[in-house]
């Protein structure tokens, strides 16, 4: 008798299970959002009036026309609107905000300190637009700590893809003790990222991957705001380059190198680095190379006139770093369009934290009025973005199976491309970060 009641509750167990299966699902929550005009980041026209399903964080359908909500259903109504995917920046420093005199603060601020400026930092980017992004340098680790704290959900922010610091040379661009005395700060090597020959390069790559790095930042030359009297001198042999790329490759990472100098840009493409950063200076036998080799652009173009505009400032900048910016910012501009005009790839990046955060978008106006067509100033921010950082199969554009990272703007970006400066509605993996 006792087993024949048991077999009963249990039957009972099961029936009572499925009929809540069943109410669950039909009751399971969607997202859908209405958009008179969708840029999908793949075809080169927009699409009109259509719906964008949104379960579990991922887009399930995409319908023609303004589909019927269910009752549980959350509709985001954008049919005057223009929907697109999540921008991407391939180029930030979310752990600085450069202002004058801010180069006292690494010897006054903990790395704590910069930890909690960041928050702002991160907020501010992922409400102007930009839902991923390719951090390419960070002191302390902190930007490891911030995107590990991003992906757990304690903080909100843009998704985060890092350098864990960046590789350069003794005296190099990415070297913090030059013009400091040696008995303050000690000479680095490879435990801080400094490079000297082949098999100290091969332990830094290690080093950096090791710590938690997405992909490896080199400095290739040298730069604008290192403490140094040349802006475009190469740095690192090819050799070194070589073996950063080749162990990078050997954990599934890719290399990323600042590089303003048409030798050192040309160091770097040979050795099979994935992107160049800035390439001020880049020739045609450089431009026919990253043709060659599939290497992307990243311009920074506002990072340009930034900084030549700050280095008018008086005391803004070390007399050093002031000459640099105004003879090597307002270059990029100029150099960008003859890239894209000669068919480079380009992968949208503006070096934020060297002007304020969240203007991001500001470098779309900068890349239209250089020549290139507004479709395809935000194809190199969505589409050949998350082909630079390799996840294309989940981001980049709005298609079934793909993260939903879906923002709005109130016109046709096409039209105005102004208008990606002011987006009014932010999703990130399905979560509604900002609503206008």
């Amino acid at each position: 008798m006792r087993i024949q009641r048991f077999q009963f509750y249990n039957r009972f167990l099961i029936i009572l299970a499925s009929f809540s299966l069943l109410a669950s699902t039909a009751s399971a929550q969607k997202t859908i959002v209405h958009a008179g005009g969708l840029i999908d980041g793949k075809a080169d026209t927009p699409k009109t009036n259509v719906s964008i399903i949104i379960e579990d964080g991922k887009i399930s359908g995409i319908a023609s026309g303004f589909v019927e909500a269910g009752e549980n259903d959350s509709v985001y109504d954008f049919k005057n609107a223009y929907v697109l995917p999540g921008l991407m920046d391939m180029h930030t420093h979310l752990t600085m905000e450069i202002e004058k005199g801010s180069s006292m603060k690494r010897f006054q601020l903990y790395p704590a300190d910069n930890a909690l400026l960041a928050l702002k930092f991160l907020n501010r980017t992922l409400m102007a637009g930009f839902t991923t992004v390719r951090d390419v340098g960070a002191g302390e680790l902190i930007d490891v700590s911030l995107r590990n704290a991003v992906n757990r959900g304690d903080i909100i922010g843009p998704r985060m893809f890092v350098a864990a610091g960046g590789l350069s040379v003794l005296g190099g661009h990415g070297d913090g003790t030059n013009s400091i005395r040696e008995d303050i700060l000690p000479v680095p090597d490879a435990e801080q990222g400094i490079v000297n020959g082949p098999e100290s390069a091969r332990r830094a790559a290690l080093l950096t991957i090791k710590r938690g790095a997405d992909h490896i930042k080199i400095a290739a030359t040298a730069g604008v705001l290192s403490i140094a009297a040349k802006g475009s001198t190469p740095q690192l042999t090819e050799e070194e380059i070589r073996v950063i790329v080749e162990t990078a490759r050997d954990f599934g990472k890719k290399v990323a190198a600042h590089a303003h100098g048409a030798e050192g840009i040309k160091r770097a493409v040979r050795a099979g680095v994935a992107s160049i950063e800035h390439g001020t200076y880049l020739d045609d036998e450089g431009i026919a190379l990253m043709k060659q080799h599939g290497t992307y652009m990243v311009p920074t173009i506002i990072a340009g006139k930034s900084v030549a505009d700050s280095a008018k400032i008086q005391g803004f900048f070390h007399p050093m770093v002031a000459a640099k910016a105004i003879e090597i910012g307002p270059i990029i501009q100029g150099t960008f369009a003859k890239a894209f005009k000669a068919g480079v790839k380009i992968a949208f990046g503006t070096d934020a934290g060297v002007f304020a955060h969240g203007k991001n978008a500001r470098e779309f106006e900068y890349m239209v009025e250089a020549g290139m067509p507004a479709m395809a100033t935000i194809q190199s921010a969505t589409k050949n973005a998350a082909d630079l950082l390799g996840v294309q199969d989940k981001l980049g554009t709005i298609e079934v199976g793909k993260i939903a990272d879906i923002i709005a703007v109130a016109n046709d970006p096409l039209e105005d491309i102004r208008t990606l400066q002011d987006v009014i509605f932010v999703m990130k993996e399905g979560v509604v970060y900002k609503q206008e």
